[in-house]
């Protein structure tokens, strides 16, 4: 059929967990968790471009702080949003902790993953390493599997104490579905865990990102994230304006 996109198998291996399979359509690649469950989207050129824009609202979580040095990924997935983070923000200390073996190994070869030398990746339940892993400057929550988000997603304990893992000034950036309500997936929790006191940016895909400071004193200075954001712009090859605009108190 002329037009129709091939679509190249290039890996899948099976695990404890399923299927995990690494497709490649013209210019890029993604990572598949079970029946074509997409996770991660990969252009092959530059490993580090941001296809979607959950991944880049999360972006513009990490740029709430002024200049982070430590961050910590729960799921790693393709790490795209890692190579990001590594790239265009001063970081100098990264841990990911990924829960399946293969998809670090999948990242590296056949994703773009760089070695990084400022990367650690450990293997195994975010749930139960997280007390292990070290404070951070930022922290990302990203644990979804080929059936939806992880139970960390709407785990009040494990929410809380990946707030308690901030340094001063550190923010939380968690990917949530959004329900019909268009409100982040466990809402009334969220609410009562933070006091109110975070920020949601909701993207086409149908996620709202949560963006949660350190503690109740820390604010988000608007002016402040957009002037980081131009100043940016060029180096990402796109604006997080439009994103920035849509960022609201918690609802």
């Amino acid at each position: 059929m002329a037009g129709e996109r091939e679509e190249r198998l290039l890996a899948q291996v099976q695990d404890a967990w399923g299927t995990i399979s690494v497709l490649e359509v013209e210019d890029y690649r993604f990572l598949e968790f079970g029946e074509a469950i997409e996770q991660s989207c990969v252009f092959t050129a530059d490993p580090s471009w941001l296809e979607y824009d959950y991944t880049r609202a999360m972006l513009v979580g990490a740029l709430c702080h002024e200049r982070p040095e430590s961050a910590l990924f729960l799921g790693l997935g393709a790490g795209t949003l890692t190579q990001a983070c590594l790239k265009f923000l001063p970081l100098d200390d990264v841990e990911a902790i990924e829960l399946r073996p293969d998809v670090p190994r999948l990242a590296m070869e056949f994703m773009g993953l760089d070695d990084d030398p400022r990367l650690y990746v450990r293997v195994g339940d975010a749930l139960e390493l997280l007390p292990s892993a070290e404070t951070a400057d930022l922290i990302f929550v990203d644990l979804y599997t080929d059936h939806g988000p992880g139970v960390g997603h709407l785990a009040w304990g494990f929410l809380e104490d990946c707030q308690k893992k901030l340094n001063p000034g550190g923010w939380l950036v968690i990917n949530q579905w959004a329900g019909e309500d268009g409100k982040p997936l466990g809402a009334a929790l969220l609410r009562g865990l933070y006091h109110r006191h975070y920020w949601e940016l909701p993207v086409k895909e149908g996620n709202v990102i949560v963006v949660v400071p350190a503690d109740l004193e820390q604010g988000l200075d608007k002016e402040a994230l957009l002037a980081r954001a131009e100043a940016l712009a060029p180096r990402l090859g796109y604006s997080l304006e439009s994103l920035i605009a849509q960022l609201r108190p918690a609802t």
